[in-house]
């Protein structure tokens, strides 16, 4: 009697294992077949542009032209779940609830400034009261040349320029309209005649030099030294106060460590760890705006002879020369969002024929 109770039991230990181990096994079968849908940055590895079936239901019966709503946002979910729309544009006196920046040193935060950091609200009055926004990013890409795309570029919301690309002169192909200009000091244009009437200044800090530089653009006050910096610098910036910005770094963290997948390098700024101020300026779009579009953006690596920019001379091949950059992963990252449809490339330079 004794004996067979003891089999019993071995029986039942026997079968309660092997559940165990049928279950952990369908349990860990499932979870690498959810897995293998994404990719090691978190995107869907399988990319079309067609709408998911609640995305449909929700944009479906608006008429064309319409701004759709949320639009960039939900897309951005559907192929990266991780996205999350928290992140506004700029720095305010609340920055600290960010803590993410606050543990990290410029580019990728604001620890250890101990500076001021501006915000009026209101001033600009695209970016927050608008129910839906629809947002260009207008790249400096010698692609943009002889493309005629100014008056389509003018009908966005926001349009948003980087750097010193100039306006005048080539509004056919880029248009009049600026609503933000991101720059950071060795990018800024430096002829204060050279600036639109009418757009804000929006600073994207890449080291702690920058944020001293801006405190004098604010104060209008003489720059000393442009020790630190890697080339000349803007000595003046015809905006008031309340026509500059800080962009939040946060935006350059997720691009590079989250987005892209540059190299961490324990939060410092590193060889192939900083994406283009393009790639920044898109990422910002994605959580502030409705709709995203580009134009002039694209690194065509194999044609070294061609202009790298509408503007000027200078040739693709300089971008070689880039330390911080890696062309090559920001290029992946940006033809996901296009292969998926959250932004609209609208002259074709990210990813060409292949999208």
């Amino acid at each position: 009697m004794k004996a067979s109770r003891n089999l019993l039991l071995c029986l039942c230990s026997m079968l309660a294992l092997g559940f165990l181990y049928y279950s952990s096994g369908r349990i860990s079968l499932r979870g690498w077949g959810y897995k293998s849908l994404y990719d090691k940055q978190g995107f869907l590895l399988k990319l079309d542009g067609s709408l998911p079936l609640e995305l449909v239901y929700k944009y479906g019966n608006l008429s064309e032209g319409a701004c759709k709503p949320g639009f960039a946002a939900a897309k951005m979910t559907a192929i990266y779940p991780k996205f999350t729309k928290v992140a506004p544009m700029f720095l305010d006196p609340n920055y600290k609830r960010f803590s993410k920046i606050s543990d990290y040193l410029p580019p990728f935060g604001v620890k250890s400034q101990g500076m001021i950091i501006y915000h009026h609200n209101g001033a600009c009055v695209l970016c927050y009261s608008m129910s839906c926004k629809t947002c260009i990013i207008v790249g400096n890409g010698g692609i943009l040349a002889n493309k005629s795309l100014g008056q389509k570029i003018d009908e966005f919301d926001v349009v948003v320029r980087l750097n010193e690309a100039p306006v005048k002169g080539f509004e056919k192909d880029v248009g009049s309209k600026t609503t933000m200009r991101i720059t950071y000091p060795e990018g800024a244009i430096q002829k204060p005649e050279h600036y639109e009437t009418h757009s804000l200044f929006v600073l994207s800090a890449f080291k702690a030099q920058d944020f001293k530089w801006l405190r004098h653009m604010v104060f209008n006050q003489r720059l000393r030294s442009t020790d630190g910096f890697w080339k000349s610098v803007a000595r003046n910036v015809p905006r008031g106060p309340s026509d500059m910005r800080i962009l939040n770094p946060y935006f350059i963290q997720t691009a590079s460590f989250k987005l892209i997948g540059l190299p961490h390098n324990n939060g410092q700024m590193g060889r192939g760890n900083i994406p283009t101020l393009g790639a920044v300026a898109i990422t910002m779009a994605l959580y502030n705006c409705d709709e995203v579009a580009v134009a002039g953006f694209g690194y065509n690596m194999s044609t070294p002879r061609a202009p790298l920019h509408y503007y000027e001379k200078i040739r693709m091949s300089a971008m070689k020369e880039s330390w911080t950059h890696n062309i090559s992963k920001e290029k992946e990252f940006l033809v996901k969002l296009v292969k998926a449809g959250v932004i609209q490339d609208w002259t074709n330079g990210i990813c060409g024929a292949g999208c």
